[in-house]
């Protein structure tokens, strides 16, 4: 696909053979974003994980400190007194069984992110098919199923973001705006990287990560050297 013009001289800016330190990375994204808008910085993170095997499965999330600059439309599936939590704990949309047919006929999705109580997910498991392949299917080890809701919409109202694998074994995770200064989105990144690379799978062998690119989202990527990402001790 022919990129436009404002792409193609954003990316004459960008050494494509070039591995960035994390700092001129974003230095990077940020003065080639070439949209008029205040575009997302991502992160895409290649690894050397087979998806397909269930022992080398990633999925997670982390609450980045600086959050992501976005406001996150909350749906949360609960019954009797959690209802009145999940409203009073700032959820944009609480219900129960009714809300099914205005999802699977309707094609409700005025939402990002869903929750739910684990007295909810024999409902909730009825949308399967219709949450999963959009990606908001409510997960035990992302924290969306949880009867501590007031904590759960705390945390994503905070910047609480998810990451897993996709079919092509990378993990694609917003880091912030580009409006963002440097040090928040380094101090994003640098959360992010601790939470995937503590959840490295104990049955892969050899190198984590293939690659690691930021790219806002109408400009160019600009590749890490992810052999200096680490933990911090």
């Amino acid at each position: 696909m022919k990129k436009g013009k404002k792409y193609q001289d954003a990316a004459k800016s960008v050494d494509k053979t070039a591995l960035y330190e994390v700092d001129d990375a974003i230095d990077l994204v940020k003065k080639t974003a070439p949209a008029k808008f205040d575009e997302t910085v991502e992160a895409h993170i290649r690894t050397n994980c087979d998806g397909r095997h269930a022992d080398q499965q990633i999925r997670g999330a982390v609450v980045l400190p600086n959050g992501t600059g976005k406001k996150v439309r909350i749906l949360v599936f609960a019954k009797s007194e959690k209802i009145t939590e999940a409203e009073e704990a700032g959820a944009d949309y609480v219900g129960g069984e009714e809300l099914i047919p205005k999802i699977q006929n309707e094609n409700w999705f005025d939402y990002d992110v869903v929750v739910a109580t684990p007295d909810m997910m024999s409902v909730v498991g009825r949308l399967g098919r219709v949450l999963g392949p959009k990606g908001l299917m409510p997960n035990p080890k992302a924290g969306a199923v949880t009867n501590d809701l007031a904590k759960a919409i705390e945390e994503i109202k905070a910047g609480k973001v998810e990451y897993r694998l996709d079919k092509s074994n990378i993990i694609h995770v917003p880091i912030g705006k580009v409006s963002f200064t440097e040090e928040q989105l380094a101090e994003n990144f640098q959360t992010l990287m601790e939470a995937i690379l503590k959840a490295r799978p104990a049955a892969l062998k050899g190198p984590f990560l293939k690659s690691v690119t930021l790219a806002s989202t109408m400009g160019p990527g600009v590749k890490i050297n992810p052999a200096r990402l680490t933990l911090q001790q």
